[in-house]
């Protein structure tokens, strides 16, 4: 009966709390260290990276407050005293040049050789100036015009525009230049006297409030910003080492990997030249070869010592076709098998040792399979492990089910089925590992190395299939293991044989009709009906 089997499911990720924890704390406490040691509660590198972001963008707007300086100057002597517009231009100017000789100064210096509190000073100080400045030509209306108050609070807005968007990195900076200015206006519009007066000057402070706010609203952006970069910085940082290490990790398996293969590849040739000597000289002695023993008893031991030496000799192969199998050198010998045939053969040559411990092996085996394109020696050797297993852990009187059949996919599929004791669902994971016992198999006195599942699953890794491992406790173990498809070699249909071959310069037999040779329009007709 067609089966439809499911991968098992892997097994949860480690539980990272503790790696998260330090990470937070170690975090936590760089920050708090940072904001001792700043000036504005940020971290110094945060601090660095804002003037740099002031300077910068006074670079690239110094040549639109050149362009407001003598548009400004050159109005205010057309409608006023030249000269004082004129003095005003020229200082304007040179505060304006100083600031940009500063912020690029500034720039050229290198990153751990700025002095962040002396440079932060220097650009509130200038802007201070700068503000002063722009007050005081302010202060001082542009000729009789009636409109010059409306031409006050225009560039009054335009100043404080410019100025809290290029200083917005240095939120002082901002209310050093533009609070001068604002003060002047309103003042200005609040001594006239006038109704209009106040409300020009409410309109002034009010402006002045809000490209403050949009001032510090930029500047909490850039701070977000810059933050989110320092933490993308330390993530990639902490990738690159993480990196660093496993890759040192990686070189240090393959070192211990390489050293292992080696010591297997020695010690299985130093442990199999004595054993082999052990195994033939016990069983000559328990086969009384050369005469019968004076003792009984030593008849006994020697058969203690030719089953110990069998049983060392498979844990050593086990060992040898696992460290194969890690290292990638396993090679599948394949060729035609018959899966029922080997589980059959199987299931004779364990028959004895189920009969002893009075378990009783049912099989179930769908009639004319197909054989397998499979390594022979290690389909044998997945039947013999899942069986020896079903039969270790089966309690007396318990029953074993061999079965062997087709899966949906058209596959083929061994299962071993017993109603031991079983496994919980915890302890499969590291029955699966290598060298892995569950707590059954640790309590049990026919004890092994806890290869043998291991070993089955990467066999059929080999071969593409499946292996499906279910248990419950008090009610046994099922092992399904399958086959591809394409392993399975399904009857080819025979060749047919073909007739004497018509020499080339012997041109074919016409056809004929039943009332003599056909024309080649007739055979033009038959050849279109029958395409």
């Amino acid at each position: 009966m067609p089966l439809d089997f499911s991968e098992t499911p892997a097994s949860p990720p480690a539980d990272r709390t503790e790696v998260v924890r330090r990470r937070l704390a170690a975090q936590r406490v760089r920050e708090a260290r940072d904001r001792l040691t700043s000036t504005t509660g940020t971290r110094p590198a945060f601090d660095t990276e804002l003037l740099r972001q002031f300077a910068q963008n006074r670079l690239s707007g110094s040549l639109v407050i050149l362009m407001l300086i003598v548009s400004i100057g050159f109005l205010a002597g057309v409608w006023g005293d030249p000269l004082a517009a004129g003095a005003w231009t020229a200082a304007m100017l040179v505060i304006h040049l100083v600031i940009v000789l500063k912020c690029r100064r500034f720039l050229a210096e290198s990153g751990n050789a700025v002095n962040g509190r002396a440079w932060r000073l220097r650009f509130i100080v200038l802007d201070l100036f700068f503000g002063l400045a722009w007050m005081f030509q302010l202060t001082h209306p542009v000729g009789p015009h009636e409109s010059a108050a409306t031409f006050n609070l225009f560039v009054m807005l335009l100043v404080v525009a410019i100025a809290s968007m290029l200083a917005s990195s240095l939120p002082v900076a901002v209310l050093a230049a533009t609070t001068p200015v604002t003060v002047a206006v309103a003042l200005n519009f609040v001594l006239a006297g006038t109704v209009q007066g106040w409300i020009l000057a409410a309109m002034a402070v009010t402006a002045q409030i809000y490209f403050v706010l949009l001032s510090f609203r930029i500047y909490s952006s850039n701070l977000a910003t810059l933050e989110a970069r320092a933490e993308k910085d330390a993530l990639i940082a902490e990738l690159e080492q993480a990196k660093a290490k496993s890759d040192e990790a990686r070189r240090r398996a393959e070192g211990a990997n390489i050293a292992k293969s080696r010591f297997l590849a020695q010690m299985s040739h130093e442990l199999r030249t004595p054993l082999n000597a052990i195994l033939g000289f016990s069983e000559v002695m328990k086969n009384e070869i050369f005469g019968p023993h004076t003792v009984a008893v030593y008849k006994d031991y020697s058969n203690d010592i030719h089953n110990s030496g069998v049983h060392l000799l498979g844990l050593i192969n086990e060992i040898l076709d696992l460290s194969r199998i890690e290292a990638g050198r396993y090679e599948l010998n394949e060729e035609l098998v018959g899966l029922v045939q080997t589980v059959e053969e199987c299931h004779h040559l364990l028959k004895m040792r189920a009969k002893t411990r009075g378990i009783a092996i049912h099989e179930c085996f769908e009639p004319d399979m197909p054989k397998l394109w499979a390594d022979e020696r290690a389909v044998r050797q997945v039947c013999l492990n899942l069986l020896s297993n079903a039969i270790k852990f089966t309690p007396q009187g318990g029953e074993v089910w061999l079965k062997v059949g087709w899966t949906h996919a058209g596959g083929q599929y061994l299962s071993v089925r017993d109603n031991g004791s079983g496994i919980s669902e915890e302890e499969i994971p590291i029955v699966l590992d290598s060298f892995g016992q569950g707590s059954n198999a640790i309590k049990s006195a026919e004890q092994g190395a806890g290869l043998g599942l291991p070993i089955v699953k990467s066999i059929i890794d080999l071969h593409g299939g499946t292996f499906t491992l279910r248990s419950k406790l008090r009610e046994g173990t099922e092992v399904v293991v399958t086959f591809p498809p394409e392993r399975v070699m399904t009857a080819l249909e025979p060749i047919p044989e073909q007739g004497p071959v018509v020499p080339s310069d012997t041109p074919p037999p016409m056809p004929s009709g039943r009332d003599g040779p056909v024309s080649l329009r007739q055979r033009l007709r038959m050849f279109k009906l029958e395409n």
